[in-house]
């Protein structure tokens, strides 16, 4: 069996919330604000998600400054792996667009997208699992609700709840000021919310140890 890739694990993260995004029952919080936008303005879904992955990477370097103020070489390290979310981010709303183009929204009822739903769901938490299991560089989503926790010193999971909660009134308030309506809000947002942390924690039981050596690790 060959070892999994980086380019696997942010190809299926990509894929996950584009599935997620084409249910038509509500997407993600994590990229909920980016949507709201370019659904507003017009403009290409996969790069406002660079956009805001570029303000969230900025975010998380103010962060790590006011915390490793005076540490030196730590600082330039962590400011090194908050730079390097920067190239990652591109080629995974690259692979973004790809899905998007390649996907068709379903059209045949409920069923359907809440199939669709569910698969978008299952393919997020399994890459978003890959990604923690090898350490390797956090999307910037993961990568701010991080360098929040470590600033209020509150654990990751009640950071990342409150973040979502955040995203998802940010979105609100977009949707109805400039379009008088909510977009991208729905059932899936919320079985997003509740889905992925139990899809990580379902893989994780079933699979760690043999992606561990898959991986090379």
């Amino acid at each position: 069996m060959r070892k999994i890739t980086f380019r696997d694990i942010i190809r299926k993260v990509a894929l996950g919330i584009i599935l997620n995004t084409k249910s038509g029952l509500g997407v993600s919080p994590i990229i909920l604000v980016s949507y709201s936008v370019s659904m507003i303005l017009g403009v290409n879904f996969g790069n406002m998600t660079f956009v805001l992955y570029t303000v969230f990477v900025l975010i998380e370097v103010l962060i790590h400054i006011a915390l490793k103020k005076g540490q030196g070489k730590e600082l330039l390290i962590t400011l090194g792996k908050d730079l390097l979310q920067l190239p990652l981010s591109l080629v995974f709303t690259r692979f973004m667009n790809l899905f998007s183009a390649w996907i068709p929204a379903p059209e045949n009822g409920f069923v359907l997208q809440l199939l669709v739903l569910v698969a978008g769901i299952i393919c997020t938490g399994i890459g978003a699992a890959m990604s923690l299991d090898m350490r390797i560089i956090p999307n910037p989503g993961d990568g701010i609700v991080q360098a929040i926790a470590d600033c209020i010193r509150k654990t990751v999971g009640f950071t990342k709840n409150c973040f979502d909660l955040f995203n998802i009134c940010i979105s609100i308030s977009v949707g109805l000021i400039f379009a008088h309506r909510l977009i991208g809000i729905g059932v899936g947002t919320v079985l997003s919310v509740i889905g992925v942390g139990r899809v990580i924690a379902l893989f994780n039981h079933l699979f760690m140890v043999k992606l561990t050596k898959l991986a090379g690790m």
